[in-house]
């Protein structure tokens, strides 16, 4: 479960403010997979990066049960100077789970080859991405940060990531990102929409996905 209680943020920037969430208060229940809609720019990706506490809100605060997942994808934290698996032993050690059953994970899901031990300076975006999302998922968090991450790869990459992902929200929590309402269909239960600093929470998948088609259509 995670509880968004009076959360603000507003960012500044040449002297002109943006406020992306307004004294929002909702629950993520625990159990679901939650699709959290919005316009480009809304502040997804910022909600995100709070519930996973590498933002900090400006004001409010968010509880939470369980284990949370940085986004999935995300691979901001990775050393450029390491190799592939020497930054999959460390986040192994540093989230306290069988770094060898993590490594052979990894190096069989994101299908580097040679690369996985080359420094992380040599890959290219697109590597990258199937490396942080190889970790990602190869760890069983509680609650899976999900943002536009099945945009990565090729088809048959993007169809094994939705296979994976499926797999681990048959016992996990999810907030999903995605501008893909096929995606939302596949991974998600109920959704949230996220409008000019508000967040309203749907039960029905489908009424949220209306009201986001609503409102990119006014």
């Amino acid at each position: 479960m995670i509880e968004l209680r009076n959360l603000t943020k507003t960012f500044y920037l040449n002297g002109r403010a943006k406020t992306v969430a307004r004294d929002v208060c909702a629950v993520f229940p625990t159990g679901r997979s939650v699709a959290l809609l919005g316009r480009n720019g809304a502040g997804k990706s910022s909600l995100l990066k709070m519930i996973a506490g590498s933002l900090d809100p400006s004001s409010g605060e968010i509880l939470s049960t369980g284990t949370i997942s940085w986004p999935v994808g995300f691979a901001g934290s990775f050393h450029p100077d390491l190799t592939g698996a020497q930054n999959t032993r460390f986040i192994a050690r540093l989230y306290g789970v069988d770094t060898d059953a993590l490594l052979e994970f990894v190096e069989r899901f994101a299908e580097l080859g040679a690369h996985f031990r080359l420094p992380l300076r040599s890959y290219s975006s697109g590597m990258r991405s199937r490396l942080a999302f190889g970790v990602s998922v190869g760890i069983p968090f509680d609650t899976y940060l999900i943002d536009e991450v099945t945009s990565v790869g090729d088809a048959a990459f993007r169809r094994r990531s939705t296979e994976v992902l499926h797999e681990r929200m048959r016992t996990a929590s999810a907030v999903v990102v995605s501008h893909s309402m096929p995606t939302v269909r596949q991974l998600c239960d109920m959704g949230a929409v996220l409008e000019d600093g508000a967040l309203t929470i749907y039960e029905d998948l489908e009424e949220a996905i209306a009201r986001h088609e609503r409102n990119m259509a006014a």
